[in-house]
């Protein structure tokens, strides 16, 4: 799974009026919850959070949180929610997820398909039925994405199913490994 360091500090000020002043100092709130404890406040510079977040955008990832003013110090997070203004595309907020690395949570996992089918060469038709898979793991056993080989697909085959899919160890999947993911016509 993609790792990624941010720093932030602790957020003394609340309210509407605050945030908009913290927003034109270009400073992005967020907050960050860990399952139980009371919620963290933070605040980001914004154009180094804005290009933190584009470039683990989509992606799973594990982001280690250096917060300044903060007792803990260091956190791994999940980034959960990120709130923008619908009009001009602002950062507005962000939420965190504390994580524990040595617990097994659910990821969805996009699925890559390499190659090109001989069916498709031979006149087929690829048809692409699944393109994410939900797996079960700690984080960092987790891969960014599942690549598969597509090959050996001839026209009217079973194609590929979920059972088929490469895992890496201590990694569950989570769907039932008959269903079909990929298959040419």
């Amino acid at each position: 799974m993609l790792q990624v360091r941010m720093d932030s500090k602790v957020r003394t000020v609340f309210g509407k009026g605050p945030m908009r002043q913290l927003r034109m100092r270009e400073m992005t709130p967020a907050n960050l919850y860990s399952g139980g404890k009371a919620a963290v406040s933070l605040q980001f510079e914004t154009p180094k959070l804005h290009k933190d977040l584009m470039s683990i955008h989509g992606r799973n990832a594990v982001v280690t949180l250096t917060v300044e003013g903060d007792a803990v110090g260091e956190r791994h997070v999940l980034v959960q929610e990120v709130q923008k203004d619908p009009a001009t595309g602002q950062l507005l907020h962000v939420d965190f997820l504390e994580i524990d690395l040595r617990k097994a949570a659910r990821f969805t996992v996009p699925i890559q398909y390499v190659g090109t089918a001989k069916g498709v060469d031979l006149g087929g038709e690829l048809h692409i039925h699944k393109d994410v898979v939900q797996l079960r793991g700690c984080p960092l056993d987790i891969p960014d994405v599942i690549q598969v080989d597509i090959t050996p697909l001839e026209q009217g085959g079973a194609g590929l199913t979920y059972g088929d899919l490469p895992l890496p160890a201590n990694v569950e999947m989570l769907e039932k490994p008959d269903v079909t993911c990929v298959n040419v016509q």
